[in-house]
């Protein structure tokens, strides 16, 4: 993963829960990632996995990822190359399956505050920084053991490398 991820931001308000991030009718039908990308926040936003390019971000406010413990809703954004997540807090249980599955979840209140729809934001995670036109905003950044599993593409491929698994 890059040190430095630049890209624009989707802004989304409190509270998108998982079935808004990957629409819970595709649950039992859709298990392949690279379908499951063309529907991410298709219920919120139907632009948004037409128009999100690789190393973009979503900005969200409160409670990011609330609602059931799909893993699906991380998998489909990470499908479409998201370069993270930067919200006000997190569900408990989507913030590690976002970690689990390669996901950049950061967690920065001032940030989405400045951010708006469509400006370029970068995210240094080495300084723990996030660029924005309105300012640069600290951020704690993973540590570096996280850091490994967001590198390897998540917590399976990471536990694999490790154990020297193809």
């Amino acid at each position: 993963m890059k040190k430095r991820i630049t890209g624009r931001v989707f802004k989304y308000g409190d509270d998108v829960n998982t079935d808004v991030i990957f629409p819970g009718k595709y649950t039992y039908t859709i298990s392949d990632p690279e379908e499951m990308g063309p529907h991410a926040m298709e219920d919120l936003d139907p632009e948004f996995a037409k128009s999100v390019k690789p190393g973009d971000f979503i900005v969200a406010g409160k409670n990011f990822g609330c609602g059931s413990s799909r893993e699906q809703a991380a998998v489909c954004l990470v499908a479409l190359g998201l370069g993270g997540v930067i919200a006000r807090s997190f569900g408990r249980i989507y913030f590690r399956n976002a970690l689990n599955q390669g996901l950049l979840a950061a967690e920065c209140p001032e940030a989405v505050d400045a951010l708006e729809n469509g400006d370029e934001v970068t995210l240094d995670l080495e300084r723990g920084e996030i660029v924005t036109p309105r300012g640069v905003f600290g951020f704690p950044p993973p540590p570096a053991e996280v850091m490994h599993i967001i590198e390897a593409g998540g917590l399976v491929p990471f536990v694999k490398s490790r154990l020297g698994i193809s």
